[in-house]
């Protein structure tokens, strides 16, 4: 990430994953989430924390989700059910359930009709956030599969040239398996930023960078500056001169595959709230796999050892970050920023269940 993600590691506390996933876990249980809802809830949030995706680990979405299912507008006890289906394809009406149970659930339909037909894709309508795109992508990996994962959220981008917003951040997920090197996982909202990136660096007391918003009237800021109030995301690219026609366009496309296709409208006209889209392709229905995976690895590893711009030790691909923050911070723990630590110790004591983070 950016260095205005990072929490200074003077001020980080470093905690054991297993510690996280078990307090989590509580919380989610202590408000009143089924079992298997809770393991899968967490997972998606460790995943998240382990690989660096601080935006979308407990930091911000936690407390986010306490409050959706305090509110109500989380589904503890769904009873989701197929819609529309044909035989490599379905959709969901998730019954306003968690998005980190219902993406999971769709992936693994996905993935059970690419099984069958070689390819699977489910739409999901009446959802919620369900955290990191790159988890329910990374699905498929084990199953010898590439996965994509695709969610329109919540409605903060303005089209490029316009003053209003109509499109959600909606991130793209697609994972890739290789044979030894790390697998390409990519995960990027259509916006300029992650929406949850601004509020990260809004916490940090961080500057936003120029392209990142516009002002309400729509004008790109273009400048490092404090984030102003009224702002609105612009689309990926920032400005039209450096591309952002294009983020605006696969944004629109992202509400159109994901909500439209479901029959839950789109934009401002979404019925609803969060919808998904997921794909699994059975590389074997397409290709030889070992002859795939040996052409990945030939592929990751000449971009790996590509030579590098001036000023620059490294060439990273989607994934191969997030995999070596993964390994360190297993070994040394998740960085946590004091205020998050607070907040476990105030959440947890009022729930009346144990913290088992340290305190400071």
């Amino acid at each position: 990430m950016l260095e205005q993600f990072h929490v200074p590691e003077d001020e980080a506390v470093r905690v054991e994953p297993d510690l996280v996933r078990q307090t989590v876990h509580d919380i989610f249980t202590a408000l009143g989430m089924p079992e298997d809802h809770a393991r899968t809830s967490t997972d998606v949030l460790l995943y998240a924390d382990t690989r660096g995706i601080d935006s979308h680990g407990v930091s911000n979405m936690l407390r986010r989700y306490v409050e959706g299912i305090r509110e109500g507008q989380i589904n503890l006890n769904p009873e989701w059910k197929i819609t529309h289906e044909a035989a490599a394809v379905a959709t969901i009406d998730s019954d306003g359930a968690h998005g980190g149970v219902i993406g999971p659930e769709a992936m693994n339909i996905a993935i059970e009709r690419a099984r069958q037909y070689g390819i699977g894709s489910v739409s999901v309508f009446r959802g919620g956030h369900y955290g990191a795109a790159a988890y329910t992508a990374a699905m498929a990996l084990e199953h010898d599969m590439i996965g994509v994962s695709m969610t329109a959220g919540g409605l903060s981008v303005t089209p490029t040239f316009g003053a209003e917003a109509l499109i959600g951040l909606n991130p793209i997920g697609v994972a890739i398996p290789a044979r030894h090197e790390a697998p390409f996982i990519f995960d990027a909202s259509m916006s300029s930023v992650a929406g949850n990136k601004v509020r990260l660096a809004e916490r940090l007391q961080r500057d936003i960078l120029p392209g990142w918003v516009s002002g309400p009237d729509g004008d790109p800021i273009m400048e490092e500056s404090p984030l102003p109030d009224g702002f609105l995301m612009l689309p990926l690219g920032g400005t039209r001169e450096i591309g952002s026609h294009k983020g605006f366009g696969l944004g629109v496309m992202v509400e159109v595959l994901t909500s439209a296709l479901a029959g839950g409208g789109a934009g401002p006209f979404r019925r609803g709230g969060a919808a998904h889209h997921m794909i699994a392709y059975r590389i074997d229905a397409f290709t030889d796999l070992e002859q795939f995976k040996d052409d990945m690895d030939d592929y990751l590893r000449r971009i790996r050892e590509a030579p590098t711009a001036p000023g620059r030790d490294r060439v990273y691909y989607a994934g191969l970050p997030e995999h070596e923050e993964e390994a360190e911070r297993m070994e040394r723990g998740i960085p946590y920023h004091p205020e998050v630590i607070e907040w476990f110790a105030s959440i947890t004591s009022e729930l009346g269940i144990p913290n088992k983070l340290p305190t400071g």
